[in-house]
């Protein structure tokens, strides 16, 4: 089923008006959910998006982006899903602090967290990023992923919308002082994505997780390696933060637990559909079988987790080769 379309300035579906959405220039829509700067420590603030696939109704907002005010300038950690969403963002950057925007770290390259990269390159902030998503960056599904987005995510995504490189590309581990204020930035991948970045700031013991930690909904597996994200989040759970910002959903003040969902999650994946592939069971069949209890009450089950299974079924039968 294709997402509906923004037509003539109402969202569409199946020949139904659902409702009219304003234009960017015009202001957002009604029901969208706000860019709402949260303050989770003494330096570290956060926006969170919706717990929901991205469309014009939500303008793309689903994941989350953070930010830490230093004395000399404010470091901000992902991008959120348009350019108009980073152009709020900016705001309350602004709003909150009253400074620059210095450095922007991407924890990965995924749509919903790079769409509004452009704004923030446009204030002058100097980007980081790992250099594993250097191969995506100039692909042709990163292109065609954006085409697409032109048309499902209109008029939030348009032609004016573009993929936007890092300045500076790592390849390890890598420490960022900006107003005496440290931030560690960690490889953890291939996990999520082969270029996930995790940013720990010591100070105030806040993790900036990105999507190696989903929050109170079923992550998106995809093409992931879920065999290396387990291993992530124990690299992870080892720096011993007090509060972890996920790449989706609230904040946790228990990183410990909500860590251990997520591993959870990609642990059943691994065993259910892992046996299946090494006992040549079709996967229909495994699927069918299989005991998603503990899990089908979390949003977004039913649009991901046949789509996860699958996806970890393929790679469970290469691994037993």
């Amino acid at each position: 089923m294709s997402l509906p379309r923004f037509i003539k300035g109402c969202f569409v579906a199946f020949g139904i008006q659902w409702a009219c959405l304003t234009s960017p220039a015009l202001g957002q829509p009604a029901s969208a959910p706000a860019v709402v700067a949260r303050q989770v420590s003494a330096l570290a603030w956060y926006v969170q998006g919706e717990s929901a696939l991205g469309t014009p109704a939500n303008r793309n907002f689903v994941s989350n982006a953070g930010f830490v005010v230093t004395p000399d300038g404010v470091v901000v950690i992902d991008a959120l899903g348009s350019p108009q969403l980073a152009r709020e963002l900016i705001a309350e950057v602004r709003r909150v602090s009253g400074k620059r925007i210095t450095h922007v770290i991407l924890t990965h390259y995924h749509a919903d967290h790079i769409y509004g990269l452009q704004e923030l390159k446009r204030e002058g902030a100097h980007i980081i990023a790992h250099k594993g998503a250097l191969e995506y960056l100039n692909s042709d599904t990163a292109q065609a992923r954006l085409a697409a987005s032109r048309i499902d995510l209109a008029p939030w995504i348009d032609a004016g919308t573009r993929l936007v490189p890092a300045d500076e590309w790592i390849d390890g581990p890598r420490e960022l002082v900006v107003g005496g204020i440290r931030l560690i930035i960690k490889p953890v991948g291939p996990a999520h994505t082969s270029e996930d970045l995790v940013v720990f700031l010591p100070a105030d013991k806040v993790l900036f997780a990105g999507d190696i930690v989903f929050r109170g909904r079923i992550p998106f597996v995809g093409q992931a390696d879920s065999r290396h994200w387990i291993e992530a989040l124990r690299t992870v759970l080892a720096l011993d933060a007090l509060v972890v910002l996920p790449g989706h959903g609230p904040l946790s003040t228990s990183p410990r637990e909500d860590m251990e969902l997520t591993r959870d999650y990609l642990v059943h994946l691994r065993k259910t559909m892992g046996h299946a592939a090494h006992e040549l069971e079709p996967f229909e069949d495994a699927y069918a079988r299989a005991d998603w209890s503990r899990f089908e009450r979390l949003p977004l089950f039913r649009a991901a987790n046949r789509m996860n299974a699958y996806n970890t079924y393929l790679l469970m039968e290469h691994e037993t080769d």
